[in-house]
């Protein structure tokens, strides 16, 4: 017999699942923190487990949080209006040229920033560059969406492309560097065959040719650059804002290294940003609190309650068990079903708590070193490219979803089930088993 708090428990976690998906249009974050709150009145988490929740998760929150504040500053500066005139002439008037180029920009800024900050930097260039092209809303779809999946996926290669794959990293004792060497080539060509599956799925929508843009408005009228002084400034601005945001990606990895907080050195970055921002242009940074998407967080810790709350009454013991007989074969048997496993985890539960259940699972099934660092590495594809099956899968889809509605998109969830219940599956599949193979080579 289950007492009361297990049957409430579970019941909490489908009542929010449930009713995400049969009321797609309503913020997540509203279901979410009523699960939440039921699953604490029940007394399976209580109010001390609530500190270990924010311990586990607060570096990833800041580091985030850090993110968005250096995407609204590039904003302030005009790189969102520069991106997307750069993206307009590289294009030459092809919407074929554009869709691959916008793929390839999507992919250089995860690398370059994260997941998060990538999508929070590329949409608003997208819906810039779209909306000055005159597009109707269903030829604005094929970049949109297949930019935010790479962008998204684009975080498997290298480790610190995801804040979560840095917490789960730690957890196995596994260092940057190895997750790149195992982990680049197999998740660079699932990404490579993701992009060619997008290009043939919206190959009849896409516009073959482009409309031409007589001008340009480069930049909101409150700039405090203006006309000429613009044009010849903007390139070198842009110049140096990159290399700084590079040099705060490349401090990032040397934070890893010699174990300096993560999360300190992104707010660091951001914090320098803020105040070169108030000093150029003028703009105090209170403007972080208005354009933040709090929702996001309050979406993502309230499935944390949960998902800690099924740990609690036994979600953990149970995946031991069952994956033990089915993993302890070849490589290929640990990649696929615990890339798979996460796929599905990562859509019920989204991917952050996913990976962590899944990572604490996986430490506990006594597997041999290359068994643990390759069913690892198949979570995090399962994590960070399975995800993308549903729009609830990744905190990035969410705030993808909540920044083209704010742009006036028209766009819902049969949109985007119609085109990743085709891709997203094949591309899973097709990675894990790159992967085995890889990694059966290298060692």
């Amino acid at each position: 017999m289950y007492d009361l708090s297990v049957i409430v428990t579970i019941c909490a976690f489908l009542f929010t699942i449930g009713f995400i998906f049969w009321r797609p249009h309503v913020n997540e974050a509203i279901p979410a923190s009523i699960g939440a709150i039921v699953v604490l009145l029940s007394g399976t988490v209580s109010l001390n487990d609530l500190n270990q929740i924010l311990d586990t998760i607060s570096g990833a929150a800041i580091t985030i949080m850090a993110t968005i504040v250096m995407a609204i500053v590039l904003e302030s500066f005009g790189f969102f209006y520069w991106a997307a005139e750069l993206l307009t002439r590289k294009a030459k008037g092809s919407g074929i040229r554009l869709f691959w180029l916008t793929n390839l920009f999507c992919f250089l800024m995860t690398l370059f920033v994260n997941n998060d900050g990538s999508i929070l930097i590329t949409t608003p260039i997208l819906l810039l560059l779209l909306r000055n092209m005159g597009l109707k809303n269903h030829q604005k779809i094929p970049y949109l969406m297949s930019g935010a999946l790479i962008a998204t996926a684009s975080s498997a290669p290298i480790g610190v492309s995801n804040i979560v794959n840095l917490i789960a990293l730690k957890i196995v004792h596994m260092d940057l560097y190895m997750h790149t060497a195992m982990m680049f080539i197999p998740a660079s060509l699932g990404l490579l065959l993701l992009t060619l599956l997008l290009f043939l799925t919206f190959y009849r929508v896409l516009p073959k040719k482009l409309p031409h843009i007589q001008q340009w408005s480069v930049q909101p009228g409150n700039h405090p650059l203006k006309g000429a002084q613009l044009d010849a400034n903007r390139v070198s601005i842009m110049r140096k804002i990159l290399f700084f945001v590079l040099g705060v990606r490349i401090s990032l990895f040397v934070a890893s290294y010699i174990g300096f907080p993560i999360s300190l050195t992104a707010v660091i970055g951001s914090v320098i940003m803020l105040v070169w921002r108030w000093y150029d242009l003028k703009i105090p940074p209170n403007d972080m609190l208005k354009k933040t998407p709090w929702h996001i967080f309050a979406f993502a810790f309230s499935m944390y309650v949960i998902i800690f709350g099924l740990n609690k009454i036994g979600l953990t013991e149970w995946l031991i068990t069952s994956l033990q007989p089915l993993i302890s074969g070849s490589l290929l048997h640990v990649s696929v079903f615990m890339g798979l496993l996460l796929t599905i985890l990562s859509n019920l539960f989204n991917n952050h708590p996913a990976l962590m259940v899944g990572t604490m699972a996986l430490t506990n099934m006594g597997l041999d070193p290359l068994q643990l660092k390759i069913a690892y590495l198949a979570s995090v594809i399962g994590s960070d490219i399975g995800s993308l099956l549903l729009p609830i899968g990744t905190l990035a889809t969410l705030m993808w979803i909540h920044i083209i509605r704010k742009g006036g998109i028209k766009f819902d969830w049969s949109q985007y089930l119609k085109v990743t219940i085709i891709v997203i599956p094949i591309t899973v599949l097709f990675t894990l088993i790159i992967l085995s193979y890889w990694v059966m080579w290298l060692f």
